[in-house]
């Protein structure tokens, strides 16, 4: 009964920006790690960003500098300000939670479905 909701994807020029949410919504008694991951044709899903409930956060190598995840722990959403993009970007972002059903439960991992960002060179 949980779903996470992506929004804000689409087409950017080079050097452009974007901003993606993604609301986390139903019965949730916490949300703890978040992060957004992404996969390009042909290769594996691959972690871009995440965010611990504390606010600690992890970058990919690729991203650094140019990407900036943020969370709004109230609106159990997180959000990902991608700047400076490039071709390379291009790639099907996915929104994973950590999330707690219950105070008695044991943390899963749920996913969005899914949104596609192309970057133009």
């Amino acid at each position: 009964q949980v779903q996470l909701v992506e929004s804000g994807g689409g087409l950017v020029q080079y050097g452009g920006s974007l901003r993606l949410s993604c609301a986390a919504s139903g019965s949730i008694y916490s949300v703890n790690t978040m992060g957004w991951y992404r996969q390009a044709p042909g290769k594996q899903r691959e972690l871009v960003a995440s965010i611990t409930r504390g606010g600690s956060t992890d970058y990919s190598d690729s991203v650094k500098g140019r990407f900036t995840i943020s969370r709004d722990s109230a609106k159990n959403t997180v959000y990902l300000q991608m700047s400076s993009l490039k071709p390379e970007d291009t790639a099907v972002y996915f929104c994973k939670g950590e999330i707690l059903r219950s105070s008695l439960s044991y943390p899963r991992d749920y996913w969005g479905q899914g949104t596609q960002v192309t970057v133009s060179s």
